[in-house]
């Protein structure tokens, strides 16, 4: 009986510091997985290079005077053909 009784102890410590491991507290006492859901967001808007047409992620991208661009040396090709 007391081995039973140490296995489970055992097994409950396991899974108390897997599961503090895996999802540390935020702040305000919230559990991280919540904390992914909030990273996660909605998805980026892809916008296409008005050089040549690859779409990229707008983050990723080079914003000109009226379009956008995948690099700056798309945008300064762009500007010097026309």
């Amino acid at each position: 009986m007391n081995k039973l009784l140490i296995f489970v102890l055992v097994m409950l410590a396991i899974y108390w510091i897997r599961r503090s491991l895996s999802a540390p507290a935020s702040k305000g006492g919230e559990r991280a997985a919540t904390g992914k859901a909030k990273r996660r967001g909605e998805p980026e808007k892809m916008l296409a290079c008005a050089h040549c047409g690859v779409h990229v992620p707008e983050s990723e991208g080079v914003h000109g005077e009226h379009d956008f661009f995948c690099c700056a040396e798309h945008r300064r090709q762009h500007r010097s053909q026309h």
